[in-house]
């Protein structure tokens, strides 16, 4: 079932929501009590109006406009590249999407490479650009040194979500995309810097691509909603791109990944099978898509 867009716009027409009437716009007390109760967190990336209705129409509570985008859409060979402009016209595009058809999801934006990094003065100014696109809360790679980043935008009115483990903004530095937190000491360092973060005042943390022994341990000593990729089924809530669980990207996946369209009839039939799949606990499954 469809909803006619705007009158005039390229965009035809756009799914209209098929979760329950009742379900109300998705906020941070929401969030809250879904991790309170064990209830799973569903995420998804979205980078344009179209993705974001389907994604909000098959019940996923978290939309990502991840820089991600660079490599998706803009054909880049990391995140590194990706302008804050660029962050702030998609985020403005999944907004507007969700609007045409009342959509409820809570969309976090990413703060890009260099935008956060000179001051915390830079990092309120990005931030400024993202929420006044309509984004509900921004998201911020690392740890140690984004305490204080995080302290201050969260004291300003800031919802904040952190990004710990492999942060793509600092591949380089890491040496490629690999598996974070494998030795002891690297480990403790990761809980360490989640603890901090925490203690700043973000409300939400990214854990991407550790064993799932350290994300089941992070999750477990944090009170905020700790959403994986690649970190294991234990913890809050799950994120992917989407178009890796679509089946859309080229190449090899990694190994968290799963692609839903497998079996499914439509795209939103495969959103919808992965918000499934993630209430349920069923995906990741784990030894098939964890470290």
């Amino acid at each position: 079932m469809n909803t006619p867009a705007s009158p005039g716009s390229p965009y035809g027409t756009l799914p209209t929501a098929t979760v329950p009437a009742s379900r109300k716009p998705v906020s941070l007390p929401r969030l809250r009590e879904m991790h309170a109760q064990g209830e799973k967190i569903s995420m998804l990336t979205a980078y344009d109006a179209t993705f974001a209705a389907v994604a909000d129409a098959a019940g996923v509570e978290c939309i990502l406009v991840g820089d991600s985008l660079g490599m998706v859409c803009q054909g880049l060979s990391s995140t590194v590249g990706v302008s804050l402009e660029t962050m702030r016209y998609h985020t403005e595009s999944v907004v507007r999407g969700l609007r045409r058809v009342q959509g409820t999801a809570w969309v976090i934006g990413d703060l890009p490479f260099g935008t956060y990094h000179e001051s915390r003065e830079q990092a309120l100014r990005s931030a400024t650009v993202l929420m006044q696109a309509g984004a509900h809360m921004v998201k911020l790679e690392g740890g140690g040194w984004t305490a204080d980043i995080v302290r201050f935008l969260t004291e300003r009115g800031v919802p904040v979500c952190a990004h710990l483990g492999l942060t793509p903004q600092s591949v380089h530095a890491l040496g490629g995309y690999r598996i974070q937190g494998r030795d002891e000491d690297s480990a403790a360092t990761l809980l360490r810097q989640a603890r901090e973060i925490q203690d700043a005042g973000a409300s939400m943390l990214v854990l991407e691509l550790m064993p799932a022994s350290l994300g089941a341990q992070v999750t477990q000593a944090l009170d905020i909603p700790v959403i994986g990729i690649g970190a294991g089924p234990d913890c809050s809530g799950q994120v992917l791109v989407l178009h890796d669980m679509l089946g859309l990207t080229p190449g090899k996946l990694p190994r968290f990944v799963r692609n839903f369209m497998d079996g499914a009839a439509s795209v939103q039939d495969a959103v919808r099978a992965y918000v499934q799949a993630v209430k349920s606990g069923a995906f990741p499954q784990a030894q098939v898509h964890t470290y």
